[in-house]
């Protein structure tokens, strides 16, 4: 049955790198525990200092800056454009990734995700926008302190900063009205 929950980001929990280089506050993930099992999961990671990721073998990532003077990364021995805040950039989990800080400190936002299991999309948003989306589970992050969204068969919903609207097991075309910045996720399992 579709559902729709409004994650509040002071109730995000705090779990360490597989690396042991830092933390990151989970938002929500599909299933499983720690850092095993899941299909996707979403989270905002801080980075103090350049240096090396964890590594996720049988995953995509997607990772966005949010908050910072940006970053570049060494992916596999090939350098990555300059990531500058709201700007998503797609490697693979396994590959070898070193980032170099651009400035100070950054606060990153990360989809990791099985692509054998499910396909993703995302896209970062600013201002006005109406888009419409029939995935299965649909995920709405905003990166601002009050954020406004409209979903067809739901009254509006209020976001403050870094909450995260989760639509799961939508089997039917929806509209959301969206005002401020945010991204927007939408994950489909892959057929079998």
């Amino acid at each position: 049955m579709t559902e729709l929950t409004l994650l509040r980001a002071a109730d995000y929990p705090r779990m360490p790198w597989k690396n042991g280089g830092g933390s990151t506050e989970e938002i929500t993930r599909d299933a499983g525990e720690g850092l095993d099992g899941f299909g996707w999961r979403l989270s905002i990671a801080d980075i103090g200092e350049s240096g090396n990721f964890s590594s996720f073998a049988g995953y995509q990532r997607i990772i966005s800056v949010l908050q910072g003077d940006g970053m570049t990364l060494q992916v596999d021995g090939n350098a990555s454009r300059v990531l500058l805040p709201f700007d998503a950039f797609v490697f693979d989990g396994e590959s070898q990734v070193n980032c170099h800080l651009l400035g100070g400190p950054i606060r990153d936002f990360n989809l990791i995700y099985a692509p054998q299991r499910y396909r993703a999309r995302l896209q970062w948003f600013s201002g006005y926008s109406r888009v419409f989306t029939s995935a299965s589970t649909v995920l709405l992050f905003s990166a601002q302190a009050a954020l406004q969204m409209g979903l067809s068969g739901y009254e509006e919903q209020s976001l403050g900063l870094y909450d995260c609207l989760y639509l799961s097991d939508n089997e039917q075309l929806r509209t959301l009205d969206i005002t401020g910045r945010c991204c927007l996720i939408e994950l489909t399992p892959v057929s079998s």
